[in-house]
């Protein structure tokens, strides 16, 4: 008896190590990999001149968001929209990226205008004041 459960005990050790073992090393792998990217991603806001892009309505707005969020599922997680300031004639677009490029090939092939690209150096708000 006492050896059928020590073969037991032999198989589901040699089980962890050909299985699980390597499964939670490349897990581990994948997030050290996702980590840095996460790092390495800078914040831009972009400028879009949109004539009368307040009077865009909610229906408008969403058809622009689902096709934003279409692209950025065929890029990849590289390049991350983060919110939109919509102004009187223009939209303000907060995003994350690795590479300043996608933020063009992502309005290419959404049909969005950039009219500017500036890279994020600092955010400040009142907190910062009391800091």
């Amino acid at each position: 008896m006492k050896t059928n459960q020590t073969v037991k005990t032999m198989f589901i050790v040699a089980v962890m190590f050909l299985f699980v073992v390597p499964a939670m090393a490349q897990k581990k792998e994948k997030e050290k990999d996702k980590n840095a990217q996460a790092a390495a991603m800078k914040t831009y806001v972009i400028e879009r001149e949109i004539p009368d892009a307040s009077k865009l309505t909610a229906d408008d707005l969403k058809g622009i968001s689902q096709t934003s969020c279409k692209v950025l599922d065929e890029m990849g997680p590289t390049i991350e929209w983060l919110h939109s300031y919509v102004t009187e004639n223009k939209i303000y677009c907060v995003y994350r990226t690795t590479d300043k490029e996608l933020l063009k090939q992502h309005a290419e092939k959404g049909g969005f205008p950039i009219n500017s690209i500036s890279e994020l150096s600092a955010q400040i708000s009142p907190a910062t004041a009391k800091q």
